[in-house]
């Protein structure tokens, strides 16, 4: 009974290693081209903190830019209530590039970050593996140097957001909003 449970154990470890590993980092990855001024346009996740506030998200802006070490800085500035939150992240790099690593200090959560493609002057779509006790969760992101993107880079997000597994219900383009715009500049 118990070889039967750690075999079954290892098999999910195994599947959920091997779904990290099929997802895609952008070829010939340039970071410094992924700096500045990017805009969330999509957002999808499995995850319960999206499914209670997926109605109240709106657009946010974000700053990405090199520390002196060469890890990423993150600074997300997003309309909550009557106010403007910013949340700063520090992305590790990681050996291969376009590759990341972070763990919230506040939830303890460790994140798998992979920018999956962009062209850095359009759009990036960016993917993230979560793990923390309550679980594993994917979120993928879709950003865009400007408030609004084709119909075929939205397509695109959500189609590779369901590829990850994640359903129609957990894929959401953010509602463009003026609000806390002007704040991140």
């Amino acid at each position: 009974m118990q070889a039967t449970l750690l075999g079954v154990l290892g098999l999910a470890l195994l599947g959920t290693l091997h779904a990290q590993d099929s997802i895609p980092i952008q070829a010939d990855f340039q970071q410094d081209k992924l700096t500045g001024r990017w805009y969330s346009i999509g957002l999808a996740s499995n995850s319960n903190w999206f499914k209670e506030k997926r109605h109240l998200m709106k657009m946010c802006t974000t700053i990405i830019s090199t520390t002196t070490d060469g890890n990423l800085e993150v600074t997300s500035t997003y309309p909550k209530g009557d106010q403007c939150v910013t949340r700063n992240s520090l992305y590790t790099k990681m050996e291969q590039p376009g590759r990341f690593s972070y763990t919230s200090p506040r939830w303890g959560s460790k994140h798998d970050i992979r920018v999956v493609e962009t062209n850095y002057e359009e759009y990036a779509l960016v993917a993230t593996q979560i793990s923390k006790s309550t679980g594993p969760s994917t979120m993928v992101l879709l950003y865009s140097r400007t408030k609004e993107l084709s119909p075929e880079r939205l397509e695109r997000f959500t189609q590779f957001s369901r590829e990850q597994g994640l359903t129609d219900d957990e894929i959401l383009i953010l509602p463009q909003t003026d609000k806390c715009m002007a704040d991140a500049a």
